[in-house]
């Protein structure tokens, strides 16, 4: 059995991705207060790595906002230390990190967009995550570590945070619906994104971690869809059964993030080969998910003003 050294474990993704793991590999899941990936120094992540034993190490943590001196320390600082403790600590292992669409930028409208493609992006966020990859890149074609970035698309699913536009609709649903409102307000909704259930996210890391290689150092994991933000807000509150208005007016939290990029969709034909993976969870089945959670025992009905 592999042994699968978890940081960020608990996260949105991390979750996920521990629960695909589990019952095939043992697991070894730092806690923040434990190991903070951003503060902690080199020599001491490399004795964790060291003490693990690991045959994988996966980061799932990271940032979906903030200024560019914390992206960059949550992305690209927080990847570099990862790579020389590993190559260290652990040089057999293989380092699976998650990375973001937004490495990508601004592609061209209405083609899916592929791993050879520029990667040209418009802000801190991607900047920081393209700068990550590099140096994993890097430390591969140099034969210093096996190593894979799957660069994640737009992550939705069951615990969605409200920092993603969906989580925050279906928080100011859950809050309409309680309340007897008779709207919503989100930010813009014309983007095209790929929507890519969490769980399949998960199962994509179990591929990577599970092969004995995987050929190619970057694979996009989306939908290989584009779904208009608009139409999935949409869906959402006909699963909640909100029939009240939703306005477009209130800025999106993360929305500075990806204004400026109008299409995204993720060609994933590669990791469909490197790792004999495919999206498996339909939109509308994922979009269940997130009001099911959204609405279960932890979220207590707001009393009515």
């Amino acid at each position: 059995m592999s042994r699968v050294l978890l940081f960020g474990g608990s996260g949105f993704l991390g979750r996920h991705v521990r629960a695909a793991l589990a019952g095939e590999a043992t697991l070894v899941c730092p806690r923040r207060a434990e190991c903070d990936l951003v503060d902690v120094a080199l020599p001491d992540l490399a004795a964790l790595v060291r003490q693990a034993r690991p045959t994988a190490v996966v980061n799932c943590t990271g940032r979906l906002g903030g200024s560019d001196h914390e992206l960059v320390r949550a992305h690209t600082l927080v990847t570099a230390k990862l790579v020389e403790a590993v190559a260290l600590a652990a040089p057999r292992a293989r380092l699976v990190r998650l990375g973001s669409a937004g490495e990508y930028g601004r592609p061209p409208y209405g083609r899916p967009v592929r791993e050879s493609d520029p990667a040209e992006p418009v802000g801190g966020y991607g900047l920081s995550h393209l700068s990550a990859t590099r140096l994993v890149e890097l430390a591969v074609a140099a034969g210093r570590l096996d190593a894979v970035v799957l660069r994640v698309f737009n992550p939705i699913g069951p615990g969605l945070p409200e920092e993603s536009v969906l989580g925050r609709a279906a928080r100011l649903l859950r809050d309409a619906l309680a309340r007897g409102g008779p709207e919503i307000a989100l930010g813009p909704l014309d983007a095209y994104r790929d929507l890519v259930d969490v769980r399949d996210v998960a199962l994509a890391v179990r591929a990577a971690v599970r092969l004995p290689s995987v050929p190619d150092p970057v694979l996009n994991v989306g939908s290989g869809s584009a779904v208009r933000i608009r139409e999935a807000v949409r869906m959402l509150a006909a699963v909640a059964g909100f029939s009240g208005a939703v306005t477009e007016a209130a800025p999106a939290p993360g929305a500075a993030r990806t204004a400026d990029v109008p299409w995204m969709c993720a060609d994933v034909s590669s990791a469909a080969r490197a790792l004999g993976w495919a999206p498996s969870y339909d939109l509308a089945d994922t979009v269940k998910a997130i009001w099911s959670e959204a609405t279960g025992p932890a979220h207590a009905p707001l009393p009515k003003e």
